[in-house]
């Protein structure tokens, strides 16, 4: 844990949690404009 404690403390633990949550809403987004077009092609 004293790892993370020193990860926090400078600005780059928090630009990589940043990225890294950046990267999961635009692949949730990618996946769901995906989603949406299949399901509309099906019809």
């Amino acid at each position: 844990m004293n790892i993370f404690s020193e990860l926090f403390n400078d600005l780059t633990g928090w630009l990589t949690v940043g990225i890294i949550l950046f990267m999961l809403l635009m692949m949730a987004f990618l996946f769901s404009m995906f989603v949406n077009k299949s399901a509309g092609s099906g019809k």
